[in-house]
């Protein structure tokens, strides 16, 4: 028997998400659900964006597919475009625990000098960077 993979919401998201976000990610988990890899730590893109600050934000679903919890210390998440790497950025998110075989929804900020953007990007995936801690 394998474990289901079941989406979760952190707190101040849950608080905080509008209703039409909501559902576009609950969507995005139920397609991601026949997609996912063999890879422990896989990701599902769901927006990318600037702010003023001119960071790059990337909203994702994080699956953590193992049997324990998952946290972001010291990072490596890595931002590609079939094979040309966009952005790289060390991450620690101490509010971001993620259960066993749960996914989560995250926005990952890169800031200005972690990332150079083409003109477009066609199919944007964020994976975790080498060396990165699990």
């Amino acid at each position: 028997m394998f474990d289901v993979q079941q989406l979760a919401f952190e707190a101040a998201w849950d608080k905080t998400i509008s209703k039409q976000d909501r559902e576009e990610i609950e969507l995005a988990f139920q397609k991601s659900l026949t997609k996912l890899k063999d890879e422990a730590i896989p990701f599902t893109t769901i927006w990318i964006a600037q702010n003023y600050k001119e960071e790059l934000l990337v909203t994702a679903l994080v699956h953590n597919q193992t049997n324990e919890p998952l946290r972001f210390h010291q990072t490596s998440v890595e931002l590609w475009d079939g094979d040309k790497r966009l952005a790289n950025h060390i991450f620690t998110i101490p509010s971001l625990h993620i259960k066993a075989n749960t996914s989560m929804p995250w926005t990952f900020i890169f800031p200005r000098e972690s990332y150079e953007l083409p003109e477009t990007i066609k199919n944007g995936k964020l994976k975790l960077g080498k060396g990165a801690e699990e």
